[in-house]
């Protein structure tokens, strides 16, 4: 009984994650799909050839452009919240408090006024429809959730192991890359794994400072999804959804709550 049960939640789980992306297979593969055919009437591989050849070179640009995006930001998100997160997590200090609500502003407030907020002020600074532009306003979305994951982790983590290798003489350097960092390693890269995704999905902010300048994959996807070309759109979601699956599968074996090694 308890292996059917398990059998028939897993197939249940299955069945509602893989329901929309075999939706979204389908329509790639149609040429002509009209209700009421339960299967499109015609098949075809027009809309992946769009998406490899030159006329579709658009999307590949897109793609390489979010990945570049999403993968600065996540770096520099968990390289600016480190310090945050071990200061938060480690100290008790005056205003750490109003620091802490200070930090979920980003994500409290509409993105939409966080990005037009932002506009004007890249736009004195140059920042505006660059590389850089885009990166800052994803890192403002990103970075608050980078230094809650990493608050945790630091709230677990025991700092006397640190204290016993510097009476060993190791260097403060030595301390950081053969102590800290693989002992907080699990919440490094779940905290990566967040910025990136969450770059990763950003549209509206990435139109607005990017300026149509910067296409990254979901600019290009609402674009084509007003364009009411289906297939084209179902192929570029799924194109859009893979470099997110690729990432969640590399760090699957971090997300399942394995303890610091140094908890207190």
């Amino acid at each position: 009984m308890k292996r059917s049960g398990r059998f028939s939640a897993a197939a249940t789980i299955l069945a509602a994650v893989g329901l929309p992306f075999a939706t979204l297979g389908l329509w790639s593969l149609a040429d002509r799909w009209f209700f009421p055919g339960l299967l499109p009437q015609s098949w075809g591989l027009r809309a992946w050839s769009y998406i490899l050849t030159s006329a579709g070179g658009q999307v590949v640009n897109a793609l390489w452009q979010s990945v570049a995006v999403a993968a600065v930001t996540a770096a520099a998100a968990v390289l600016v919240a480190l310090p945050a997160a071990r200061a938060l997590g480690l100290y008790e200090f005056r205003g750490k408090d109003p620091l802490s609500v200070l930090l979920t502003l980003p994500i409290i407030v509409p993105p939409l006024s966080v990005a037009m907020g932002l506009h004007l002020w890249f736009i004195r600074m140059g920042l505006a429809e660059t590389f850089i532009g885009v990166v800052a306003v994803h890192l403002t979305f990103c970075l608050p959730y980078a230094v809650f994951v990493l608050w945790g982790v630091f709230a677990n983590y025991n700092p006397d192991f640190e204290s016993q290798a510097r009476s060993l003489g190791a260097s403060r350097p030595a301390v950081w890359l053969r102590v800290m960092l693989p002992m907080i390693m699990p919440g490094i890269v779940v905290a990566g794994l967040f910025a990136f995704l969450l770059s990763w999905s950003q549209y509206l902010s990435t139109l607005i400072i990017g300026g149509g300048r910067l296409i990254t994959l979901p600019v290009l996807l609402f674009a084509l999804m007003g364009s009411g070309d289906r297939p084209v759109a179902a192929a570029v979601s799924l194109v859009f959804v893979m470099p997110a699956f690729v990432a969640l599968l590399f760090s699957a074996r971090h997300l399942g709550g394995r303890s610091l090694a140094g908890v207190r």
